[in-house]
């Protein structure tokens, strides 16, 4: 008899398999870089999220609960996942949390784990001086599109355009667009960065979370980011490929007045190797996390200009 099949018909109640999920997590040293800070928490969310419950808390009055047959299989089959396969949490039960709100996620998107969160939720202040002006938001590489509905949310006169190259993870943002509400107010694009996009189009506010990974770090991430999409984790030139090519074309779709604001993570460092004449802002988050830039459109001018004119000195 599996430790599995001993559970299944020892175990009763939920306090027990919390207890039972809890140790077994502990047990195998899984990685909770996904929305969970520790193998308590990771078996709660398991838990609450499978068997419909709120997902804030654990209520004591559930606790002494006792369980069907069929939750106990459903629990402790997608336990086995999770420590067999170490499939993320969120792939497991099809549902994720970024600021405050429910997305549903599977393997054609990357989990939402980004501080851009905390910056959505404060409507990007101090920098956005006057929320109520914004009109019209990009988000490059939207995934999930979990970025681009938190802004819609945050900005409810804005429209907000998620822009993704991968079909797959656009049928995902639908999936969530429609999950929120939102058809009216977002707008899912694929689109190879601005390739798609109108020429004359200008934004308020652009924010991304390109692919950004670069090979070495690749090699040493934990085994739950196998999971994850690789195309929207890694990006050539030691991750920087994408971020230049935002960099390059941002100001020609930002207002005056406009912001661009993109992720870049352990990057962070590169970025600034590679252009250290470029004035970036790099963004404090109490809520935790790092690797965020912002450019006004002048800088953003600034950074195309002189990228050009090194091009053009050294083809001569």
């Amino acid at each position: 008899m599996t430790d599995y099949q001993a559970a299944q018909q020892e175990l009763q109640t939920l306090r027990d398999f919390l207890r039972w999920i809890t140790s077994r997590f502990y047990e195998a040293g899984l990685f909770y870089g996904h929305g969970n800070e520790d193998a308590f928490n990771e078996a709660s969310q398991l838990i609450l999220s499978t068997l419909k419950l709120p997902v804030e808390t654990l209520p004591d009055i559930f606790l002494d609960a006792r369980l069907s047959s069929a939750e106990k299989i459903q629990l402790l089959s997608l336990t086995e996942k999770r420590i067999e396969q170490h499939i993320p949490l969120p792939y497991l039960t099809h549902e994720a949390w970024f600021a405050g709100l429910p997305f549903y996620v599977d393997e054609r998107v990357l989990i939402p784990r980004s501080p851009f969160a905390e910056l959505i939720e404060s409507q990007f202040q101090p920098w956005l001086i006057d929320p109520d002006d914004v009109s019209q938001i990009l988000d490059l590489c939207t995934g999930s599109g979990c970025i681009a509905i938190a802004c819609a949310m945050a900005f409810e006169n804005a429209r907000v355009d998620a822009v993704d190259i991968s079909a797959e993870a656009l049928a995902v943002a639908e999936i969530n667009i429609n999950k929120h509400a939102m058809p009216a107010q977002v707008t899912a694009i694929e689109s190879d960065l601005w390739l798609a996009l109108k020429a004359e189009k200008q934004y308020e506010l652009i924010v991304s979370n390109p692919p950004y990974v670069g090979a070495d770090e690749m090699t040493s991430l934990p085994d739950e980011y196998r999971h994850e999409p690789e195309t929207a984790l890694e990006a050539a030139d030691n991750g920087l490929a994408i971020v230049e090519q935002i960099l390059l074309n941002a100001a020609d779709y930002l207002t005056e007045t406009g912001l661009l604001f993109v992720e870049v993570g352990n990057s962070d460092i590169a970025v600034q190797e590679r252009w250290p004449e470029t004035p970036f802002l790099w963004l404090d988050f109490e809520q935790g996390g790092h690797g965020i830039f912002m450019l006004t459109q002048a800088q953003c001018t600034e950074f195309a200009g002189r990228y050009r004119s090194n091009a053009a000195v050294q083809r001569t």
